[in-house]
């Protein structure tokens, strides 16, 4: 066992440990949300990742995203990360794929290989409804971030089925998306109860992009600490 570990294995004994050492878990979207749920992760020993991320690092990321420096802006996001985990954990496989998704090529990432979970960060919604029903389909656990803009309180950030969401549009979106389907209440999600603060949203000034959402350093993390707390408890039962 590594010596950075040892201290996990005191809270979570070495056969939980264990497990998470065997664990392949798939990470799509390596941005605010999903950089700190992959580190985590990657901090407690899971063994094997596949990450998945088409972005390039931005300044206007360093507020919110653990791999943004003023150093790397340019770089390719999915091997900042890449390089980031295995400077953590030299002992795990680390599998990162620079691509933005599109539905149409689920299918093929999970044919080409076998995981134990995911975690879906991303907000491309076509992207993360097949994302999700491909894990529905193939019986692999999977927990799904909301949207984490506009939100100021930790407090409110939590996790619950999809169908007991509230005061998120991406949740709604989804919720619509899978109208019908017993998948609104399986879903596992982050969210937060907390209103947006719909004011602070600007027009992009890239054509054809999304209005611009303010974003604060921690709901992120926070975001992605449930994400992590969730998958390790899966895999290990504790």
């Amino acid at each position: 066992m590594n010596n950075f570990l040892n201290r996990t294995a005191l809270l979570i004994g070495e056969s939980s440990l264990e497990r998470l050492k065997q664990s392949h878990v798939l990470v799509v979207g390596v941005g605010g949300v999903g950089g700190f749920a992959a580190e985590f992760l990657c901090r407690s020993g899971i063994g094997h990742f596949t990450i998945i991320d088409g972005d390039n690092i931005d300044i206007s990321n360093i507020n919110r995203q653990i791999i943004a420096l003023h150093s790397n802006a340019g770089e390719s996001k999915v091997e900042v990360m890449r390089k980031r985990m295995s400077d953590i954990n030299p002992d795990a496989t680390i599998t990162a794929i620079e691509k933005f998704l599109n539905a149409d090529d689920v299918a093929e990432i999970f044919d080409n290989d076998s995981f134990d979970f995911v975690v879906d960060a991303i907000d491309s919604i076509p992207a993360k409804s097949k994302i999700i029903e491909e894990s529905f389909k193939r019986n692999i656990g999977i927990i799904s971030s909301m949207g984490a803009g506009c939100r100021l309180d930790a407090s409110k950030v939590r996790i619950a089925k999809l169908s007991e969401t509230h005061h998120d549009g991406l949740s709604k979106a989804m919720r619509k998306r899978f109208t019908g389907n017993d998948i609104t209440k399986q879903l596992m999600v982050v969210f937060s109860e907390e209103p947006p603060a719909t004011e602070s949203t600007a027009p992009s000034d890239i054509p054809g992009k999304r209005a611009t959402v303010g974003t604060i350093s921690y709901i992120p993390a926070v975001f992605g600490c449930h994400i992590a707390q969730y998958v390790i408890k899966k895999l290990t039962e504790f």
